[in-house]
Order: structure tokens, then sequence, then C-alpha cells
């Protein structure tokens, strides 16, 4: 073989190499927008994730907000309504599930497994109804104190959710969700 048949052969490898290596580049450049328009639009990432100022909640009151275009309860429990809470077994329950994003795994419906705080003050969950998606009435059914303070009903159904928001009577299947939340601080809470 000789030296200039040799250097043809590197010559023909480079222009195999470079076509390719063009084709590749082109092809990225032709897909991308394809796979990038997948991802959520800058309005739908910005509210993913929201911040809720409840330093005017007083203990006995609920702030409800809107996340993701559901209704959030956010309640501030009072001592009676948190040994109500943590009185009930959960073999009681329904659901003997705590449906908390904020904890791993499929944890007892504990009152504290449910709660945002370790005292128990705060209960963030999802305010939509298990059964088939209505917004349960604050302060209302048949597990709410004296009749009227904590505990939710929903009256297209008949659900009844307890003050840890458990189910415990009613079609509805499911404890209301507990969502990603957590205190950034002592009057913010940070939703998602």
């Amino acid at each position: 073989m000789s030296h200039a048949e040799d250097h043809e052969g590197t010559r023909r490898d480079f222009l195999y190499y470079a076509t390719a290596g063009a084709g590749a580049v082109t092809a990225g450049a032709a897909v991308w927008p394809l796979v990038n328009q997948m991802n959520p639009s800058a309005d739908v990432q910005a509210l993913s994730s929201i911040r809720v100022d409840v330093g005017g909640v007083e203990p006995g009151t609920q702030l409800t907000v809107k996340w993701l275009g559901k209704p959030v309860f956010i309640r501030r429990r009072t001592e009676a309504e948190i040994e109500t809470a943590r009185a009930v077994e959960v073999s009681e329950l329904p659901d003997g599930i705590a449906r908390n994003e904020n904890i791993d795994g499929q944890v007892p419906a504990t009152d504290e497994n449910r709660a945002l705080d370790e005292a128990g003050e705060w209960l963030v969950q999802m305010g939509v109804c298990t059964h088939l998606g209505c917004v349960p009435i604050g302060n209302a059914g048949d597990y709410a104190l004296d009749g009227n303070i904590g505990g939710w009903f929903c009256p297209c159904h008949g659900s009844h959710y307890d003050l840890s928001g458990r189910i415990r009577k009613g079609p509805a299947p499911e404890n209301l969700p507990v969502p990603v939340a957590e205190f950034v601080d002592d009057a913010t809470i940070k939703l998602g």
C-alpha cells in the first residue's frame, strides 16, 4: 500500500465522522424544540409553590387559599381540637392511611402524622372531597366540636371529616390529602 492510499483512507474516515457529527447536531437542533415544548410554562411553574402568610390566623379559625387550582384549608387548631383529634383510634377510621405527602410511605392516619407541626396546632390539607371532588364546608358535620368548631362536611353526598380531615362517615373513600407544606418562618407556610 502506498503512502497516498493510506492518506486517502484517513480523509474518507474524517468525512464520515464529520458528516455523522453534523447530522447528530442537526437532528438534536430539530428535536430540541419538540422536547422543550413539553416542559411546563413559566406561569405554571410560578404557581407550583406559593407562600401563605398565616400570621393573622387565630386559634380555632381557618384560612382557605387557592393552590394549583384547588382550595387548601389551613387551620390553626385550639387545644380542645387537638386533644379531640388525637383521642381517635386509627382502627375506628374508614381510611387508616395518613395521606400526607410530607411523610414517606403509608403511615397510620394518626393526628400526629397529619398535622404540620409537632404540637398539632397547624393542619394543612387539600379542600377537595375525595368522593367526587366537591369542596367541604368547614366547622360543620358530625365530627365538629360542639357541632360548629372544626370538622368538615361535604353537603353534596354527605361525607363527614373530623378535626384532622380524616373521613369518618359517608361515601368518600379517603382522608383529605395533606400537600407538601412547610413553615419557612414563624408566620409563613410554603405550599409545594
